[in-house]
């Protein structure tokens, strides 16, 4: 399966879209738009470029034009929140480079460029940049920009923003798709619970063994062992924290082949053990 071109529609002809968020999640995509996401009821694990996190109510990310990414949604009783979120997209032709040369955009220009290897927001940021993102929603005209500038300056003014994508991952998308790498990260997002060998996922990549770990590396940030056992870890997270499933059972939903080797790799991604982690939301 291949990450797919999206074609971003601009219902009222205008350049800048804002929607509440009402899909399941899931779609392995990219598009040339800048992506600006707000989660406010939802959570589970989102994936942009070689990055992989847990996230939960009131998370936000911005994320630059053809980075792959997509949201796995942690669903109660096979069922998501109405309206779970709001989702901006607009281009960067719409802001143009004329006006973004002009000193007081220096902040705005310096944060697009972040955005080439996303960033994630605090929960605080969040929280103070969701009532213009609704009114994104609901206004059009000047109403409308003066709500998306609103925005920009808290995302512009954050001082706890952290960056998503590695420093050695490299977009290497165009409308086609790197099919190589997405039949990859699609099988991993897919199987992640059951063991996962280097032989058979190198199959997947049409790569021997040794060439794909190298070209993994290069392309994806980190080591496959090491992706592999950060999706699990952030699967584990979650259980852990929303549910009174024993620790082994854990364990074996995620992937981990032994209590020993999910509580290693646990400390190793988390810096603490599993029961300890879960201590914290009880």
């Amino acid at each position: 399966m291949v990450a797919e071109l999206e074609k971003i529609q601009y219902d009222d002809g205008g350049g800048f879209r804002a929607a509440f968020i009402t899909d399941t999640g899931g779609f392995w995509h990219f598009h040339p738009e800048y992506e600006l996401v707000l989660n406010t009821k939802s959570n589970g694990t989102r994936i942009i470029g070689d990055s992989v996190e847990l996230f939960d109510h009131y998370d936000m990310v911005f994320i630059g034009g053809n980075i792959p990414h997509c949201w796995n949604y942690y669903k109660q009783d096979g069922l998501l929140p109405f309206e779970h979120g709001i989702m901006v997209h607009f281009k960067l032709s719409s802001l143009g480079e004329p006006f973004l040369s002009q000193y007081e955009m220096h902040g705005v220009k310096e944060l697009l460029k972040e955005a080439e290897r996303g960033i994630a927001f605090s929960v605080e940021d969040a929280r103070n940049a969701e009532k213009y993102l609704v009114q994104m929603v609901n206004n059009k005209g000047i109403d409308k920009m003066i709500d998306f500038f609103n925005v920009l300056k808290i995302l512009c003014a954050s001082e706890k923003r952290a960056i998503l994508c590695s420093e050695n991952y490299r977009q290497t998308f165009d409308e086609k798709g790197n099919k190589r790498m997405n039949d990859v990260y699609n099988y991993i997002r897919e199987n992640y619970f059951k063991p996962i060998s280097l032989e058979e996922i190198s199959e997947i990549a049409k790569m021997s063994p040794f060439a794909f770990s190298r070209y993994f590396k290069k392309n994806g940030g980190a080591g496959f062992v090491e992706y592999l056992n950060r999706v699990r870890t952030n699967k584990a997270c979650y259980l852990l924290r929303e549910t009174d499933y024993q620790v082994h059972k854990i364990a074996v939903e995620c992937g981990f082949t032994s209590i020993s080797n999910f509580n290693k790799q646990f400390r190793k991604t988390e810096g603490l053990s599993p029961r300890d982690y879960r201590a914290q939301f009880k």
